[in-house]
């Protein structure tokens, strides 16, 4: 039963016939006829008694009449409310978006690329911060419109920061972000298959001397604490000492992607967990125009 089949039934009974009903609707009479008969046919029963004066309504035509006054009026109030909705989101000209500073070079520019393309006229301004806790608090006191964060699993946190104490976010994943455990080209795990995290017991993994480090986490659901850590600042510090011998690195695939191509770091085979971007943003803003563009814009 569709919402175009209920219009030309309701046509039909209001002009008595199919031929007035066609005129009125600007269609052929053979296809209102055609959409008579499909509808009777789906709900499996005769809606109309055909005779010499025109079509009158039987017991179930006028039981779905009623019905179909209140769908069809229903269909059209959706369409103004979406139409509305759509309008208010095209009004909006700017929104604030955080980053954190260790995506906001190489993810954030495919985000306003995105937005670029479905918003024109969407002036984003972006706030890149080096501390996730600082990013959520602006989101959850209004000071930025949404954030973009790394993450995994089901709930915001789970791969094992504090989320804001004045109340959850909501949020949305927008792209996967796939790790790299990356050493220099003559470790002894080069080309090896087959890894486990017990492999790398004892050797020395480089991290961010941020403890809440998107990639420090990751390494510590990865690694536990069999893995001795060495404090190398930011991913192009130990994308470096890497490359040097220092240690290992577990760094997004992005981040690594030239040196691999280079040769000057290798890839160790081991089976990683996937990161995603997600976009946060505060339950009581899901639905103010704001929000709505951006979200409509980076999805």
């Amino acid at each position: 039963m569709e919402l175009r089949q209920l219009r030309t039934f309701e046509a039909v009974v209001r002009e008595g016939s199919v031929t007035d009903a066609a005129v009125a609707l600007g269609l052929a009479p053979s296809s209102v006829s055609q959409a008579v008969r499909t509808l009777e046919k789906s709900l499996g029963v005769q809606l109309f008694v055909r005779d010499p004066r025109g079509m009158r309504t039987t017991d179930a035509g006028e039981r779905l009449l009623s019905w179909a006054g209140r769908l069809l009026d229903q269909a059209e109030q959706a369409r103004r409310e979406v139409v509305a909705v759509d309008a208010a989101a095209r009004e909006v000209t700017s929104v604030r978006l955080g980053a954190l500073e260790s995506i906001a070079a190489e993810l954030v520019p495919g985000i306003l690329d995105r937005l670029a393309a479905r918003r024109p006229g969407l002036r984003v301004e972006v706030r890149s911060e080096p501390s996730r806790d600082a990013l959520l608090t602006a989101v959850g006191a209004g000071e930025l419109d949404a954030a973009l964060v790394l993450d995994t699993g089901n709930a915001l946190g789970d791969l094992g920061f504090p989320v804001p104490a004045a109340g959850p976010l909501e949020f949305l994943d927008l792209d996967p972000v796939p790790l790299v455990l990356v050493g220099p080209p003559d470790h002894p795990y080069a080309g090896t298959a087959g890894l486990s995290p017990g492999d790398f017991d004892g050797q020395r993994l480089l991290v961010n001397t941020a403890s809440s480090c998107s990639f420090a986490l990751a390494a510590d659901r990865l690694f536990g604490p069999a893995v001795e850590r060495v404090q190398a600042g930011s991913v192009a510090v130990m994308r470096a000492w890497a490359r040097q011998g220092v240690g290992l690195a577990l760094l997004p695939a992005f981040a690594v992607t030239p040196d691999l191509a280079a040769g000057t770091l290798v890839a160790l085979h081991l089976p990683l967990p996937t990161l995603h971007l997600r976009l946060t943003w505060p339950p009581s803003s899901a639905s103010h125009p704001t929000t709505r563009a951006l979200l409509y814009a980076a999805t």
